[in-house]
C-alpha cells in the first residue's frame, strides 16, 4: 500500500508544472516602439499568430529552452497547457508549413543579451534575473 501511495504522489508531482520562485516577465529591447502589450498579444506572439504588430514592427519571439522551468511555468500561466500540448501545437504547424516556433535559447543571460541586442527581439525571463537593459512589456504571476 505504501508504495503505491508513493508512486500515485509521484505521477501527480510529475503531471504539475515545476515552480518558479518569481513572476515572468515579457521584455523587449528598450528601442523597440513597445512599451506594453496585453495578454492577448502575447498569447498571438508566442503561438505564432502576430509576429508583426500594428505599427509595422515584425517581432522575433525568443523562448527558453526545452524542460525548463520557467518555460513551463510561462505557458502553463499564459495559456494554461503542458508543454507536451506546445510542442504538439507547434508540430502541427510545422507539418502544415503555416508558422515556425520562436527560436529558443539557452538561459536567462543569453536571452538578455538577444533582447540587448535586437529591437526586434522579445523574450521573457524570471524577474529575479531581470536588468536594467530590457523593458518590461508585460508581467505574468506566477502561482
Amino acid at each position: 500500500m505504501r508504495y503505491l501511495i508513493i508512486t500515485l504522489t509521484m505521477a501527480l508531482l510529475a503531471m504539475c508544472p515545476m515552480q518558479v520562485a518569481a513572476d515572468i516577465v515579457v521584455i523587449a529591447n528598450p528601442a523597440s516602439e513597445i512599451t506594453q502589450l496585453t495578454r492577448r498579444q502575447v498569447v498571438d506572439i508566442y503561438m505564432g499568430r502576430a509576429p508583426i504588430m500594428s505599427n509595422g514592427q515584425r517581432l522575433q519571439p525568443y523562448d527558453n529552452a526545452e524542460e525548463t522551468a520557467i518555460r513551463e511555468a510561462f505557458y502553463h500561466q499564459l495559456i494554461g497547457k503542458t508543454l507536451a500540448s506546445v510542442n504538439a501545437y507547434w508540430a502541427g504547424l510545422l507539418f502544415a508549413g503555416r508558422a515556425s516556433p520562436p527560436r529558443q535559447v539557452a538561459d536567462s543571460a543569453a536571452m538578455l543579451k538577444i533582447i540587448e541586442g535586437n529591437p526586434n527581439a522579445i523574450g521573457y525571463v524570471a524577474t529575479k534575473d531581470l536588468d536594467a537593459h530590457a523593458n518590461v512589456v508585460f508581467r505574468l504571476a506566477v502561482d
